[in-house]
């Protein structure tokens, strides 16, 4: 197995490996190790005005590609990108510390599935229709500022790419300063593949430089974010002045509903492994269980017990459930909220503030008891390996729970009688509920409701946000 090189001195702008008008670069760390593993550039404003204005030239031509042309490059790339899934793999276990099985089998393997979801899904797209006396047109939006965070590094970038390729929008990107190496095997993808010059630009760099640059620029025609709320309402604020059209997919903090009648043993073992994912670090977790209170004693106990077997240490060992946290500073978040929720009033019955390991930036898969919908713990994301449960008296105490949340990003709910928990999850403000653990689709659309976002990605609608209606009376 070769080793991998992590150090990259070059931008990708108008089809060729530049070098930044900046001279800084980024160090990029392992957090299983605290060891720097790689640097990429510090991008400026100069070197993302590079890239809009390349893509921009690249755009007409983009745009006018036929629609099943530009599918047989994105069929193009997601066979260039399967050739990599290992280095995909080991890079992303390195950069952002997840477990290398999951890292191959997820973190790998859905933007394989972005890529041709994307390919596939621009077939069906309604591209022109007649409305009364109109001819009603669907024309790509235009330059697209993709702006990606840390948590799923590649897969949050080609649900970005593979929509906005497919739409015939053209693309300047910023990957996560934190775990931005990946991205770089998807452009030398790209490059060998024979994409046209400018279709796809790559300025790595931080936020409040890069990021900012893109949401404000005036040839920037739609900005799509993911990341936290807070980041989020910044892109919103930068894109106003120019009115461009924004599309953010921001925090959650769903809820698992437990209703009496389920199997309760398989919710709750279910519902720990999707709080635990990626260590936490994914804006879709169910990080609030709620059991009835005649069962609430023993779905703490089985809970307490199923997290003790989310073992914590090196990502590349065959046993190891939970990697570390992305960098020092995310822990520390983390185990600043174990510790205020204990500081009001919640019981830990697994895992807990304390260091697991010396080195390294690990949280043990921790699960409070004792909590109440108006606790920290309970309303705020917390992004880390943490669940709460909390306790309810009847099924509309339940959705009342589940729904006061500035968040509605996704959900779950358990039931022995499977239209009842159809019921119960319309009434759920929230963008995606899995009903009696219903697995992930990827084409159908993601995206939340409230401070989790605005738009969709993945599969038709995904594209669809990168499109605009032209409607031409006859």
């Amino acid at each position: 197995m070769t080793e991998l090189d992590y150090h990259h001195d070059t931008l990708y702008i108008d089809g060729q490996w530049v070098a930044s008008t900046g001279k800084d670069f980024i160090d990029v760390e392992n957090p299983a190790t605290e060891e720097i593993i790689g640097k990429v550039p510090a991008g400026t404003a100069e070197d993302v005005d590079r890239a809009v204005r390349a893509a921009r030239a690249a755009f007409d031509g983009w745009a006018a590609t036929p629609v099943d042309e530009r599918a047989k490059y994105l069929t193009r790339l997601q066979e260039a990108m399967a050739s990599r899934m290992d280095e995909v793999a080991r890079t992303i276990s390195a950069e952002m510390g997840s477990p290398l099985k999951f890292a191959q089998l997820v973190q790998a393997g859905l933007p394989l599935s972005d890529i041709a979801t994307a390919a596939s899904g621009a077939s069906e797209i309604r591209w022109s229709e007649q409305i009364g006396n109109s001819t009603v047109v669907l024309e790509p939006v235009g330059v697209v500022g993709a702006i990606t965070p840390w948590n799923y590094p590649l897969h949050q970038v080609t649900a970005k790419i593979g929509g906005a390729l497919a739409a015939g929008c053209t693309v300047v990107l910023k990957p996560s300063e934190v775990s931005p190496l990946s991205a770089y095997l998807l452009f030398e993808a790209i490059h060998e593949i024979g994409l046209p010059p400018g279709v796809v630009n790559l300025v790595t760099g931080y936020g409040p430089t890069v990021g900012e640059a893109i949401a404000s620029h005036p040839e920037v025609d739609m900005v799509s974010f993911t990341g936290s709320t807070r980041a989020g309402t910044r892109v919103a604020e930068l894109a106003a002045p120019t009115v461009k059209k924004v599309a953010l997919e921001l925090g959650g903090k769903s809820a698992n509903v437990i209703l009496p009648d389920a199997d309760l043993t398989k919710a709750v073992k279910v519902g720990l492994a999707n709080c635990f994912i990626n260590s936490g670090q994914t804006c879709t977790a169910w990080t609030r269980m709620l059991v009835h209170e005649s069962q609430y004693d023993e779905a703490v106990a089985i809970a307490a017990e199923g997290a003790a077997a989310y073992t914590t240490g090196d990502p590349n060992e065959e046993t190891t459930r939970l990697g570390p946290l992305v960098s020092g500073a995310q822990r520390e978040r983390v185990v600043g909220y174990i510790e205020k929720g204990i500081a009001e009033g919640a019981r830990v019955v697994a895992g807990g503030a304390e260091r697991p390991h010396e080195k390294g930036h690990f949280v043990s898969a921790t699960v409070f008891a004792d909590v109440t919908n108006d606790m920290t713990i309970a309303q705020e994301e917390i992004f880390g390996p943490v669940l709460s449960i909390i306790k309810y008296s009847d099924e509309d105490e339940a959705l009342k729970i589940a729904n006061d949340s500035v968040y509605g990003l996704a959900g779950a709910v358990w039931a022995g009688d499977q239209d009842k928990a159809v019921a119960f999850a319309k009434k759920m403000k929230t963008g995606q509920v899995d009903v009696n653990g219903g697995s992930f689709n990827p084409i159908a659309p993601f995206g939340g409701y409230k401070r989790s976002g605005i738009g969709r990605e993945l599969g038709r609608y995904g594209i669809e946000e990168f499109l605009q209606p032209k409607s031409m009376q006859l």
